[in-house]
């Protein structure tokens, strides 16, 4: 008989902590819409610029893009300007795109 209490309670135990745990992880991810932060697919070279320029600030800290530019050799704007003519297109993956 305490053996069936004990497991018992062993398992309402380890459902707590699951739920716990679950709850923790899944609120860590924040509730803000995840479409804030997407890429104007067809916008202009200046709209590409600053999305970029932003993007690498927020995620990469300040002075991100200045080191981009000296180590790659292309700035933001010559970058804008190649995505906002090549028709830029999310969905080209597995080698689909050009140059691939």
């Amino acid at each position: 008989m305490t053996n069936i209490r004990i497991g018992r309670w062993l398992l309402v135990v380890l459902a707590i902590v699951g739920l716990a745990l679950t709850a923790s992880v899944v609120s860590a991810h924040g509730d803000d819409p995840t479409g804030e932060d997407a890429p104007p697919y067809d916008g202009t070279a200046a709209e590409w610029a600053a999305w970029m320029e932003t993007h690498m600030t927020d995620h990469m800290g300040p002075g991100s893009v200045e080191w981009m530019e000296s180590h790659m050799g292309v700035t933001i704007d010559e970058m804008a300007h190649v995505m906002a003519d090549s028709d830029y297109d999310d969905h080209r993956r597995y080698g689909q795109g050009r140059g691939c």
